[in-house]
């Protein structure tokens, strides 16, 4: 699927994963995403990707 893109290269986090999550539990911030599936918990370069489907999918 071409939108299973990486996004946290420390954890091997995919974009699906994390949308997934943001989706089945109702995440609205990066630190809830982190705490669910460790994406941006180990040096925070994908934090802004993290927010960007945060915003996507929160505002459907």
């Amino acid at each position: 699927m071409s939108d299973d893109i990486i996004i946290c290269n420390c954890n091997e986090i995919y974009k699906n994963t994390i949308v997934k999550v943001i989706k089945e539990k109702g995440l609205k911030t990066v630190e809830e995403v982190g705490e669910e599936t460790g994406a941006g918990t180990v040096c925070g370069g994908c934090i802004d990707d993290i927010e960007n489907i945060l915003k996507e999918i929160n505002t459907i």
